[in-house]
């Protein structure tokens, strides 16, 4: 195992600097297609994402949503990969509903409630997430009287859509391949894949 900057053999630091290089240019990339409105935000994900990380944590975010999303640089890539896509309003619902628990004061809870509610839930909400009917009108009455709790189910299914769907994605597409072909220290098996068909076990398997 490599131990500090000084006993890290060349191979790995080649590995760093080539895992860090790859983050920057893929999400340069993905930037390049980006509408103007959305280059501020973009270029913050990308500054948090182009943090050293190492091929053993890419492989983990593989392994289930909650380990990709757990690590911060794996949800700044997930979200960035949606926001390439367009579609990240499932991730940023989530993130809110997040800070959202972490409230202590009633009025801020409340107030924090009604954004998210106005942001993503409201038939006129700016970046609506797909909820089916029951849960929209069970989340609508929290609203009422809004508890820590209150966008837990709403929450629960929106992580159980972009599990089933652009987790999937995201594993499968050049985004993610690309930074988990990248060599490691005693990882040579690795070296050089370029397709899914080259990272079976770095890829879950769905029935």
């Amino acid at each position: 195992m490599c131990k500090g900057l000084a006993g890290l053999p060349a191979s790995c630091l080649r590995s760093a600097k080539d895992m860090k290089h790859r983050l920057g240019f893929l999400l340069h990339m993905s930037d390049s297609s980006e509408h103007h409105h959305h280059s501020s935000h973009f270029r913050k994900d990308r500054e948090a994402v182009s943090h050293r990380v190492s091929p053993e944590e890419v492989k983990k975010w593989a392994e289930s949503l909650e380990n990709l999303i757990g690590h911060e640089s794996g949800l700044s890539a997930f979200r960035a990969f949606l926001k390439s896509e367009f579609s990240e309003e499932n991730i940023d619902f989530w993130i809110s509903c997040e800070e959202y628990k972490k409230i202590k004061s009633p009025y801020k809870l409340h107030h924090k409630a009604k954004k998210i509610y106005n942001e993503f839930i409201s038939v006129h909400a700016t970046k609506e997430v797909n909820l089916d009917s029951y849960t929209r009108e069970e989340t609508c009455r929290n609203m009422l009287d809004p508890k820590v709790n209150c966008f837990d189910e709403a929450q629960k299914k929106i992580f159980n859509l972009m599990e089933k769907d652009s987790y999937r994605r995201f594993l499968r597409s050049r985004f993610y391949l690309e930074l988990a072909s990248v060599p490691s220290c005693g990882a040579e098996k690795l070296r050089g894949a370029k397709s899914p068909a080259d990272l079976p076990s770095l890829l879950p398997r769905y029935a």
